[in-house]
């Protein structure tokens, strides 16, 4: 019985090994991981209030970064994006306006023609905490997008600094994991009806 106790204290790995085999896991892990992170979901956490009450300071989100090459954008997806201004700075926003679109606010009211309504029609907007007293009116190219944050009155968005291109978008959110209780698969999705 002795004989196999001191067997066994013999087999264990010297600290080389451990080293070794503590490399290869975390090179392991980093294959696995990084293209992961890269190309299909990444972690964000949401700073400031301009998407409350859909997010509040602090919320931790995981964004698909790969629904986008395989399909178009939405009207009302909660999107992160690279700051125009400072792409070294990511935003989350709502997507108001898609391309070829023309938006027009008056006050706190969205109108948005297209296409197939070339009187336009209004935006139904129940996820607006704090409405603003903006006028704007713009054009979108085929590669842009009009956004903005639900808390309108706390929001630098596409009202301030124009349209944002497509190729600056990260990605949908896709999962709130914090704070528990607000835990879900696509929060603050909303269906917006055309009218």
């Amino acid at each position: 019985m002795e004989n196999e106790i001191v067997q066994e204290i013999k087999q264990a790995p010297s600290g080389k090994q451990s080293f070794w085999e503590l490399l290869r896991f975390a090179f392991i892990a980093l294959i696995i991981v990084l293209p992961i992170r890269t190309l299909i979901a990444e972690p964000f956490i949401v700073s400031g209030n301009s998407m409350v009450p859909t997010f509040e300071n602090g919320n931790y989100l995981i964004v698909d970064k790969i629904s986008y090459k395989l399909s178009k954008p939405q009207r009302d997806d909660v999107v992160v994006f690279k700051y125009p201004n400072d792409q070294t700075k990511f935003f989350v926003k709502r997507i108001i306006g898609l391309p070829n679109e023309t938006v027009d606010i008056k006050g706190s009211v969205v109108t948005i023609t297209n296409e197939k309504n070339p009187l336009g029609f209004k935006l139904d907007e129940p996820y607006v905490k704090n409405t603003a007293n903006n006028d704007t009116h713009l054009k979108l190219n085929d590669d842009e997008y009009f956004v903005m944050g639900d808390n309108r009155s706390a929001s630098s968005d596409s009202r301030y600094w124009g349209a944002l291109k497509k190729n600056l978008l990260t990605g949908r959110a896709f999962l709130r994991l914090l704070p528990i209780n607000k835990m879900g698969v696509l929060p603050g999705d909303y269906q917006q009806k055309e009218d």
